[in-house]
């Protein structure tokens, strides 16, 4: 059942939104759908009187809480509540009185910080790929939002970065431009456009999903999202977010260097980084499992095994 737009009161009245589809209303009018899933009767960890450890989902820019079905899906069958929405401007998610030129990694972050407060128990993962990590590192690290870095219990960090996201204009512009977007609506011709989000193994429906996911974002959302990050570089004030962090990256990513994942990693106090062989940017669709795996371990307070296939040891990042 859909209820109807509502603020984000968890904080206020200690009442957490149940499990349900939900439309939250930000503190500068935007509506931010988002659903919340509970644990499946049975699974591991979801015993009664206990609470379920809660993991909130961050999307990338030009996807959306879709993204996510298969790690989902994964969380909740092994007993944890997961939270997901649409980032403002995608999916059934608005970009407020502000439209999308109101679109900030500041503003994003303060969207995340509603969520977090309305939904998450105490020592909650946060998972966000790509713009969606730039948004959790802006909350983990930053010294407003209070109340919201205090339920936080942990970070996972896929295909993103702490800096160097400076997107040139001519590509701005592409993801703006009415002829790329028609581009993107033809199935075929989308998919080949988007190529490089994804490595070589990436089979066609899962191609398909990325490619329906971008077009549907609207143009102006794109491109704003795409300027957000120029100047962004978060490094110094990770060095004291004392969560503990894990960082994936493909070595296949051609849209954010694996390098500056590593680097992010460096720069958090303790992370735990990971190099994903063959995988390219989109590591919600193209390797779910070892996102999973990073979620429960993290969530369980183990230290990771190394990654399956070669690739750098799982481990403290190198200084």
């Amino acid at each position: 059942m859909t209820a109807p737009p509502r603020p984000a009161t968890g904080e206020a009245t200690g009442t957490l939104l149940a499990a349900g589809e939900w439309r939250l209303r930000t503190d500068d009018g935007a509506t931010l759908a988002l659903s919340v899933l509970d644990p499946l009767p049975g699974s591991p960890r979801a015993t009664p009187g206990a609470e379920p450890p809660t993991v909130v989902l961050v999307h990338g820019w030009a996807a959306g809480r879709r993204v996510w079905g298969v790690v989902a899906d994964r969380l909740i069958r092994s007993g944890h509540r997961v939270v997901s929405y649409d980032q403002r401007g995608h999916g059934a998610s608005d970009t407020g009185d502000d439209g999308a030129p109101g679109i900030t990694v500041d503003r994003l972050a303060a969207d995340l910080a509603q969520v977090v407060t309305a939904t998450a128990t105490p020592g909650a993962i946060l998972a966000g790929h790509s713009g969606g990590g730039f948004a959790a590192l802006r909350l983990a690290s930053g010294t407003d939002h209070t109340p919201a870095r205090q339920r936080l219990g942990g970070l996972v960090l896929l295909a993103t970065a702490a800096h160097d996201q400076d997107t040139p204009d001519s590509e701005v512009r592409m993801m703006g431009s009415a002829h790329f977007s028609r581009a993107l609506r033809r199935p075929r011709l989308g998919r080949t456009l988007l190529r490089q989000t994804v490595g070589a193994d990436a089979d066609t429906p899962l191609r398909e999903t990325n490619r329906q996911l971008f077009a549907a974002t609207d143009p102006a959302v794109r491109a704003a999202c795409f300027r957000s990050s120029r100047g962004m570089d978060l490094r110094a004030a990770l060095e004291r977010v004392t969560l503990p962090a894990r960082v994936l990256a493909g070595d296949a990513d051609r849209v954010i260097a694996p390098a500056l994942g590593r680097v992010l990693a460096q720069s958090l106090p303790d992370a735990e980084w990971d190099q994903l062989p063959g995988a390219g940017h989109m590591l919600p669709l193209e390797r779910p499992l070892p996102v999973v795996r990073a979620v429960t371990e993290l969530a369980a307070g183990r230290r990771s095994a190394p990654a399956a296939g070669g690739g750098p040891r799982a481990g403290r990042a190198p200084s």
